[in-house]
């Protein structure tokens, strides 16, 4: 059951929810990690989390990740981008102005309007 308050504050802001879906066993995501957190710490006012995909299968089950680093960025139930990107400091900081600035696409995934909701709360309890 999505809880649907949680879903309504967060698109009342401009709030992201930042995730990046890794594996503890992949060098890159290991290294990525810093990158991540320092992004996070220099942007307060959304919500990051690192997330295991193996560790977190369950709430992952959803979506395939194919490739590290993964990340997905949404706000309020608008998923604006669900795909890899280069592990470059740069890269990470323009999707985040793109993703403040509504500026992306939509984002393609299959997954239908509960999934996502599930996968976003679940993702939300953990930041």
């Amino acid at each position: 059951m999505v809880d649907d308050s949680l879903l309504m504050s967060a698109a009342a802001t401009s709030e992201l929810l930042v995730a990046c879906l890794c594996a503890r066993w992949c060098q890159l995501c290991n290294s990525y990690r810093a990158t991540f957190e320092a992004a996070a710490a220099r942007h307060p006012g959304h919500r990051f989390v690192y997330v295991d995909i193996e560790d977190e299968a369950d709430l992952m089950h959803a979506i395939d990740v194919d490739n590290f680093p993964t990340l997905l960025v949404a706000q309020g139930e608008r998923l604006q981008f669900l795909g890899v990107i280069t592990p470059q400091p740069d890269t990470l900081e323009r999707l985040l102005r793109a993703a403040e600035d509504r500026n992306l696409p939509p984002a393609a995934h299959a997954l239908d309007e509960a999934e996502l909701g599930e996968l976003l709360l679940g993702l939300r309890q953990l930041a």
